[in-house]
Order: C-alpha cells, then structure tokens, then sequence
C-alpha cells in the first residue's frame, strides 16, 4: 500500500509540473494572467480559465481572491467576444467555495472524469483484433470530418462540424495530433487522438469512444495500444487521460493510476 501511494503522489506531481497551465496554453491565440489564473482563448470563440493552484492562504483568503477573480474573468471574455468558456478544475486542488461560486455566476458543471496517468509501456502491447477490424491513423479531410462525426455519435452529442474544424486545424499545424480510428465494414467504430505534450514526458490519449454496438470487443484497448506505440515512438514515456466510465476501468486494468478528478464548468457568455 505505501508503494501504492508513492506512485500515486509522483504521478500526480508529475502531472502537476508538466500538464497545468503552460502545456493547456498551446495553440491558444491569447493569454492573459488574473492572479495564478491563465485566461486562454482558442479559435472559434473559445475561451478557457486554467492554473497551477490558487496560492497560498486561508480558506476564508483564498474564497476572498476568488469572490473577486470569478467576475473578472467573466468580464475580461465578454469583452474579448469570447461566446463559450471552460473553467477546469482539479478534485484535489485547495479551492473553497469555487463550485457555488461559479454556479451563481451562470456555470453549470459538466461530468466529472478521472485523471489517469502512468507508463506508456503498459499499455503498448501487442492486440488481436475482432475479425474484420482494421487500425489507422488519418489526417485526409473526409477521413477526420467521418471520425468526429462517429465520436459525436458514440458521445450521444449532436453531430457539429465544429470539433472537426479545430482538429483539422492542429493536424494542419504539425503538432504532433495524431488520430487513429478502427473500422469495420469501412464504416468507423472507434477513434481516439493521440498529442504529444511539448517539452513533457506526456502524450495525452484524448476523444476515444466506440459506438455502442461494438464496445467490450477489445477495441478501444487496441486503439488506446497503438496509440500508445505511437508515443514511445515520440520518445513520451508517460500517457495521461480525463477519462469517462467507459474508458477509466480499461486503462485502470492496463495500469494507469487515477490521480485525481477534473470537472469542466461551463458557460456561453
């Protein structure tokens, strides 16, 4: 058990250092500080409200600061043209009063997902697929605009051109945003992107889902298995993942640590 906890607190410090705040800020088109906040915004009218931590205090100090910084990065957004905003926030971060004081400013907080980190190399593994499966990694326009229209399937959303857009945009950028999907009858049945964290020993496993009549058939484990040979192959030691239900226990079985929550709180201005 204190093995366990060790490698809890490292991943979790690890996860603290490389992936907060600067490493949220690539591909943001401006920034600005509010304290310890970093106000990001993103094409497409996007804005997103990040930090290290909240500093030091008392919690009737630290509720104080921010009772007045949740105004302020309402107002500086409004004024920027920004229409929707994300305020992310950690389950282990010190932060009284956060949650009812976003809610009364208009917030409504999406699902809480887990934060899952560990080795790349326990999830790169060598998987059979079901017969009549295939693994790729796309980057042609119809092949994207397919995989995310899956995605928005598969997550119950309505179907928008808009995650398409903003992907195309990264994959045209040479990040280093991979996507890979698997494929049935030539149809898409699952997808996930792979991005590699500059200046980090991270690459994040993001946006995988399988559509429902194909989930438990070891799908998504082999996409997540090629994704993650894929970052080794980058030289990124590490995976990190907010994941769902769905996809949380697969990468807790493979060794992946849950290291914390995150809840998304968001509002259109």
């Amino acid at each position: 058990m204190a093995d366990e906890v060790l490698e809890k607190a490292g991943l979790l410090a690890a996860y603290d250092d490389q992936l907060r705040t600067d490493s949220e800020a690539i591909g943001a088109s401006a920034r600005v500080r509010v304290g310890p906040l970093h106000l990001l915004e993103f094409p497409g009218e996007r804005g997103f409200v990040t930090y290290r931590d909240l500093g030091e205090g008392s919690d009737e100090e630290l509720r104080a600061r921010l009772v007045e910084w949740v105004p302020r990065v309402l107002e500086h957004f409004r004024e920027r043209g920004v229409r929707h905003l994300e305020w992310k926030t950690r389950g282990h971060d010190r932060a009284p009063g956060l949650h009812d004081l976003l809610l009364a400013h208009g917030f409504e907080p999406a699902a809480q997902e887990s934060v899952m980190v560990g080795e790349a190399r326990l999830l790169a593994l060598d998987l059979a697929l079901p017969d009549g499966v295939t693994l790729r990694r796309v980057h042609e326009e119809a092949d994207v605009r397919a995989a995310c229209r899956m995605l928005d399937e598969a997550f119950g959303d309505p179907v928008s051109e808009r995650t398409a857009e903003a992907l195309l945009l990264r994959l045209a950028s040479g990040d280093g945003t991979e996507l890979w999907v698997a494929e049935a009858d030539g149809a898409m049945v699952c997808a996930g992107r792979l991005e590699p964290v500059p200046d980090s020993d991270f690459a994040g496993l993001w946006g995988g889902a399988t559509l429902p009549p194909w989930r438990g058939r070891g799908i998504y484990r082999a996409l997540t298995a090629a994704r993650a040979h894929s970052a080794l192959a980058l030289g990124r030691t590490l995976l990190h993942s907010d994941s769902t239900e769905f996809s949380r226990p697969i990468l807790e079985r493979a060794g992946l640590v849950r290291v914390t929550t995150t809840t998304p709180y968001d509002i259109t201005l």
